[in-house]
């Protein structure tokens, strides 16, 4: 991952520990209305992928033992996975673009519903995302997946060769001059692995995507309502599809690109199509990114723009992020994929103990306060989620306070201690597990590595049918905490 070059050293801090009483008066265990439901308190689990499910995209045991964890620290809401609302193979992660998968989902909703007696709403992310390959060997490159072009051959002065002939000197040229030769996508697709664009109109898929994603999401919003689930959140955020469309860098020319009314088009009419398939009394809200963080991306002032457009549209909530793009990630290995946390777009995302004069935590808070306030001046209430680094009582409820966001999303934090919210509301702040946010966890994600706390991960390994990670060497699970009066 890209770190800045001051690589100052910053360290959480417990903060403080407030009484029963003092938790029970915050605003932070306040409860909170999104659209027709009600969250009991302010803390918010936000979608994190933990590598749990199987090539078929079910809900597994793993999963089921993963965010029943987190319920059992009763926050107000966990966030499910981004979940895909294509039937298409995807590794594993997890997936609602068929019928076959509600029974998984129902049993992963009754799951958190019971481990925290009913105090968490289970909300699931829903994402699209287009085709990304990992980065080939050069010879496989040039024997297998380049097109060979009149634009090719005349760039190498080869129009009257044979395709093999083409192929075979291409393979032979020094590397230096293949940035030469090749044209700027074709250069990506041996440099970093291909990857499809949002503005890529000239192959039908991606011209149809207007056409075809308002009814993939809202078929997927309407199994997770058939499943039990409290609400769905719209993943519009970082390197994916729909991100892509409110990206500045779309320039696509149909009507969905260009000007910030046309990139917005695409959300609003996918948020349409959902509303009309789960019905008024159905929580439906999105994430979508504060700042891109990169290079010709979409500003603070179009995100400010964006929300407002949201919240009038009847979002139920917004949540919001930063940066996480595939346009300045770092070149992966050969025969892996672009990871798009890599760059300083990733790293504005996830940052890290090593930071710059701003440090690490709290990155996001100016620019959702922006937000937050732009959506209050027009007259609307719609509750905003902010997370970023946040890892105490004292800087969540200074975030409420001063009116940044009305939801406070602890992912990392929650992650090293899934109790930290129970444990502060039980007058216990003394015994949170802080988050040390050296990004162990973000390094196993980067790899498809099944997702674990470095602050965890090798206590208590002997016991009783703990499930182990694949390589047997991390359990799965941050060990159990039972409250005093249990």
């Amino acid at each position: 991952m890209w770190k800045p070059p001051q690589r100052i050293k910053f360290h959480s801090q417990l903060g403080r520990a407030p009484t029963v009483e003092q938790a029970q008066a915050s605003r932070l265990f306040s409860p909170v209305h999104i659209g027709p439901l009600t969250l009991p308190q302010r803390t918010w689990v936000p979608a994190m992928v933990p590598w749990r499910s199987n090539d078929e995209g079910w809900v597994t045991e793993d999963v089921l033992q993963w965010y029943g964890r987190f319920a059992r620290g009763r926050p107000g809401a966990i966030v499910i996975e981004a979940t895909g609302i294509r039937d298409v193979p995807s590794g594993p992660l997890l997936r609602i673009g068929h019928d076959r998968y509600i029974e998984g989902l129902q049993r992963l909703v009754q799951t958190i519903h019971r481990e925290s007696q009913g105090q968490t709403r289970a909300l699931i992310q829903i994402i699209d995302f287009l085709n990304i390959r990992r980065r080939p060997e050069p010879a496989k490159f040039f024997e297998r997946f380049l097109r060979i072009t009149p634009r090719l051959r005349q760039a190498l002065g080869a129009q009257d060769w044979s395709e093999a002939a083409v192929r075979e000197h291409l393979t032979q040229m020094d590397p230096q001059q293949w940035p030469e030769v090749l044209d700027a996508r074709e250069w990506e697709a041996l440099h970093m692995g291909a990857r499809e664009r949002v503005t890529d109109t000239e192959w039908p898929h991606i011209q149809e995507l207007p056409q075809v994603l308002p009814g993939l999401f809202a078929a997927a919003a309407g199994r997770a309502q058939q499943a039990g689930f409290d609400g769905v959140e719209l993943h519009y955020a970082h390197a994916y599809t729909m991100a892509s469309f409110l990206s500045a860098t779309n320039v696509r020319t149909d009507g969905y690109g260009g000007s910030r009314e046309q990139r917005i088009r695409l959300p609003l009419e996918v948020y349409a199509a959902v509303r009309q398939a789960v019905g008024p009394q159905y929580v439906v809200g999105c994430r979508y990114l504060a700042e891109e963080c990169i290079d010709g991306g979409h500003t603070l002032d179009d995100a400010v723009w964006y929300g407002e457009q949201f919240a009038r549209a009847g979002m139920d909530f917004i949540s919001t992020s930063r940066g996480g793009k595939f346009d300045d990630a770092k070149q992966p290995g050969v025969g892996s994929s672009a990871y798009p946390y890599t760059g300083r777009s990733g790293y504005e995302c996830m940052p890290q103990y090593l930071s710059d004069e701003q440090g690490p935590f709290g990155r996001n808070i100016a620019a959702t306060a922006r937000i937050r306030s732009a959506i209050r001046a027009a007259g609307l209430a719609t509750p905003v989620v902010c997370t970023g680094g946040v890892h105490n009582f004292d800087m969540a409820e200074a975030m409420l306070e001063r009116g940044d966001c009305d939801i406070v999303g602890t992912a990392r934090q929650s992650l090293a201690d899934p109790d930290w919210a129970l444990k502060t509301s039980m007058g216990l702040g003394d015994q949170v597990r802080l988050c040390e946010y050296t990004n162990y966890c973000e390094g196993l994600d980067q790899k498809h590595k099944q997702v674990t706390c470095q602050l965890w991960d090798r206590m208590e390994l002997d016991e009783p049918g703990l499930r182990k990670s694949s390589d047997g060497k991390r359990r799965l699970v941050a060990p159990a905490w039972e409250p005093p009066d249990a």
